[in-house]
This record gives structure tokens, sequence and C-alpha cells, in this order.
């Protein structure tokens, strides 16, 4: 029966290289060749070298120590402004993260998500502690002020996926206020004058509610700032409801307050997501309201929603093609190459959730 090595007060220790290369009868960097393939060591010892390792128990090199040396962990994070179970019902989501994944694979890092919802008893490690080499903000959270100020202070380099966040960090964005303009400007050449909005939340506390002034005053969302900002530029005037995240449900409950006085009715409402353009589909049906032919919805993404049995009218964004961006900017700032920002240009989709108004 093959045991570890033993100290000399009869204690077990775990065995080390360097026992591996003893038993091997070959030197302690040979052994290392041997285990990470990356030296020209001959099949025969990297044969014998794992056979040693097998009989002593040795399971390879301690990742924290190379992690020591390297100085680096090889883990990148992302920043998720919403429970993990909450972010991935949003395929926006999903597709950055499959881009980031793309984009930081030179770098065979690790990937760590974290959450900053912003709630009491949240993660045991976040932004403040977590052992990553880079982090990845999304930024059209409206908590992103605060996590830049804690990285900033860690000294750890930072991408931001939207969200005006200061010279010293890029950027990955889009063309938020000029995409909404575009969309708005369809739904005023339709002859809609009569427009609702529903929007991302403005601030930390995710307020829930009327649109007004004082939370566009105080926005520390960008990406909710901007896309009203559009919106405006077509219907200076527009009013509407806050939603606290960007789901169905909370799209469904902004609608039914928006669409029950039938004498201040819109006749089209922008969502600023599709997920809440689906939900105001789903509230008009519920109301008894025909989409398009009472209500014309317009989203923001350009993804399928399950369940929803309409081609949504929506603003495409290449949220692939962000992550992407996003993570190939980490491996240039990993490589003291800092990456110019970059911003992407949103497409308008015609589905049937829109036409001229009755």
């Amino acid at each position: 029966m093959t045991r570890e090595p033993a100290t000399t007060t009869g204690a077990i220790t775990r065995p080390t290289l360097a026992d591996v290369a003893a038993r091997a009868g070959v030197s302690a960097s040979t052994a290392s060749l041997a285990f990470s393939g990356s030296g020209p060591v001959s099949d025969a010892t990297k044969e014998r070298v794992l056979a040693a390792a097998s009989e002593l128990g040795y399971g390879g090199p301690d990742p924290r120590a190379r992690s020591l040396r390297q100085g680096r962990s090889g883990i990148v994070a992302v920043v998720l402004a919403e429970r993990v179970r909450a972010a991935f019902l949003d395929p926006v989501n999903i597709q950055m993260l499959d881009g980031i994944t793309e984009g930081i694979a030179p770098l065979g890092a690790g990937l760590l998500l974290l959450t900053d919802t912003g709630e009491e008893g949240g993660n045991a490690v976040g932004i403040e502690s977590a052992p990553v080499d880079a982090v990845v903000l999304i930024g059209c959270s409206p908590r992103v002020g605060r996590s830049v100020e804690v990285l900033r202070r860690r000294g750890i380099p930072s991408v931001a996926i939207e969200g005006a966040v200061g010279e010293d960090i890029p950027e990955i964005s889009i063309d938020n206020r000029e995409a909404t303009r575009r969309g708005a400007e369809y739904l005023r050449d339709l002859g809609h004058t009569e427009v609702a909005i529903v929007t991302l939340p403005f601030d930390a506390a995710r307020t829930r509610g009327p649109l007004t002034p004082e939370l566009e005053r105080g926005s520390t969302a960008d990406t909710a700032s901007e896309r009203l900002r559009g919106a405006r530029v077509v219907f200076p005037e527009i009013s509407g409801r806050v939603a606290a995240t960007s789901s169905i449900e909370e799209g469904r409950e902004a609608a039914k307050v928006l669409l029950t006085d039938p004498a201040h009715r819109p006749t089209a409402i922008i969502a600023q997501s599709d997920l809440l353009a689906a939900g105001v589909v789903l509230a008009a049906e519920e109301l008894g309201l025909s989409v398009p032919g009472d209500l014309s919805v317009l989203g923001f993404d350009g993804i399928r929603v399950d369940g929803l049995q309409h081609d949504l009218t929506t603003l495409v964004q290449p949220s692939v093609d962000k992550g992407r961006a996003a993570g190939e900017a980490v491996v240039s700032l990993l490589a003291g190459e800092p990456p110019a920002s970059r911003c992407f240009t949103s497409t308008l989709h015609v589905g049937d959730t829109t036409a001229p108004p009755r």
C-alpha cells in the first residue's frame, strides 16, 4: 500500500512535486514540465513522473501557489445588478456573458459572477474582496457608480458595458439615445401622437412608479436616461412609468396603470427592454385590447421572449458583440495596452406589434 511522505514526527503531510521527482528519478524542473506539458519531456519520462505521482497520491501543482508566482488569480469577474436567477431570465445577459467568455479566451481565465443588488445579507465575497484580475461591469445598473469607486480604490482594471463611468475606464456602449429616437420617429411616422414610455430603473433603490422629474434629475442609470432622452427628441412631453427591473411582470404592472383609463390611454408604448415590452403586450391583451390594433408596442434588445405570440417591433442591439468587445478590452488591459472605448449601433426591426393608430 502506497503511503504519503511522513515528517520526522510521524505526521502525514501532503506529497510535493519534489517527492514525485525523487520517486521518478528526475529533477524537480523536469517533473514540473511533465505535469504542465509545456516542455521537451519524452513520453517515457512523463509516464514515469505520472506513475510516481499516482503512487504518492500527488494530484498536481497547487494552483494557489501558481497564482502567487504569476501575481494573478486567473479569474475575471462580471458584476450583475440582479440576483443570478433573475439575471439569467434575461437573454440579453446570457448573450453578453457568451461574448465575454469568447473575448477573454486568450487569457485561459475563469469567469466569476458577482451580484451587487444592494440588499442586506448579500454575497460574502463581492467586488470589495474577490481575488480577481479584472472586472466587467454591466453598466445599465443604477449601482454602477458605486462599483466603479470600489474598483478604483482596489486598483483593479475594469471595463463597463454601457454607463458613463469616467474616461479612465473603457466603455462598450450602444447608441441608446439615437436608437430610441429612430424607434420613436417610426411611431410618429405611423401617426401616433399619444405615446407613453415604460423605463428601466433610474436609482439604486429601484424606485417603481410614475416617471417624475425628481427621478430623472437624480438618475444614476445612464442607459435608462439616454433612452428616455431619445424618446423625448420626438415626443418632448412623453410620460410613463418606471419599472424596478427588466422583467415581463414589471412591464405588465406598469402597462396596467397606463392602460386602465380609456380617457387617457396612449395609442403606443415605448418599452426600454423587450421583456418590459412583452409585459406591456400581455397587459393590453388581458384588458381586452388588441396589439397592434388598439395599442402599438416598441421594445429594445432584439431577443425572443418565450411564450409571447408576437414578433416584437424592437431596436436590436448586438449583445454578443458587446460582450466580446468587453472581453477583448480586458485582455488588452491585462497586457498593459489600454483599449479605446467602442460604441455599437442598434437597428430597428419592424414586427407585428406596431401599426397606425385607429
